[in-house]
């Protein structure tokens, strides 16, 4: 890492959900603050200080006390739910007529991946061309709409022009359907990310989805725009 940052202005830090992430995420801002990088965007979670429960989260909360405790020129980004997560439930959609992934019914206001890739591209830009380090900011990124289970069956159910139901809150079988594909430990943090929407929800704040239509100069995309276009990819 000390040799990949040689020469660099402007980091993106994205650490995947891994087992040493919190050390990989850390090691790598000191790393940046030593080479003299002087912007940063890092790639966190929304609800980050509030799911502590939740491994990944609660890493990522740590990385942002550092930033903001060792007053790091960086964009913090918090992301909700991924949108484009709900490729995967093509089969159970198509094939059962089922929404199967368990958001419980609190909502949540996901986000279009897209969009978190023109957020992050306008911040490395604002800083990589500011003449000096700018001040630390936080975005959430966030759709326009809030989605629950039942409301996201509905929404399928007229897309694809059959009865869509949802397939309920069975953490227990979320936990065992993601063990087939990833280890158990990750099963077991996406199961806790599950429990605290289903208990808590992940709702933004109008301020909060106007602000990211600043940033990105448009409106967040739509869970319904996806959901359109993911129904023509599964015809096709």
């Amino acid at each position: 890492m000390r040799a990949a940052l040689v020469g660099v202005d402007t980091l993106f830090l994205l650490a995947a959900n891994a087992a040493d992430e919190l050390t990989q995420a850390l090691v790598t801002l000191n790393l940046a603050r030593e080479a003299g990088v002087k912007g940063i965007v890092y790639l966190s979670v929304l609800k980050s200080g509030e799911f502590s429960d939740v491994p990944h989260f609660a890493s990522k909360q740590t990385v942002e006390r550092m930033i903001e405790q060792d007053d790091l020129p960086a964009t913090v980004l918090r992301p909700a739910y991924f949108i484009q997560n709900d490729m995967r439930l093509k089969d159970a959609l198509v094939g059962a007529g089922v929404y199967g992934m368990p958001v419980g019914g609190r909502g949540i206001s996901m986000v279009d991946v897209r969009d978190i890739a023109e957020a992050a591209v306008a911040e490395l830009l604002r800083r990589d061309q500011a003449a000096a380090p700018l001040p630390r900011e936080i975005y959430e990124l966030v759709g326009p709409d809030v989605h629950t289970g039942s409301s996201l069956a509905t929404l399928w159910s007229a897309v694809l022009g059959r009865t869509v139901r949802y397939g309920g809150d069975d953490l227990d079988a979320l936990e065992t359907r993601l063990k087939a594909a990833a280890p158990a430990w990750v099963a077991y943090d996406m199961r806790q990310m599950m429990r605290r929407y289903q208990t808590d929800g992940a709702v933004a704040s109008e301020g909060a989805v106007a602000r990211l239509a600043t940033l990105l100069g448009h409106a967040p995309r739509s869970y319904l725009a996806f959901a359109e276009e993911a129904a023509k990819a599964f015809a096709g």
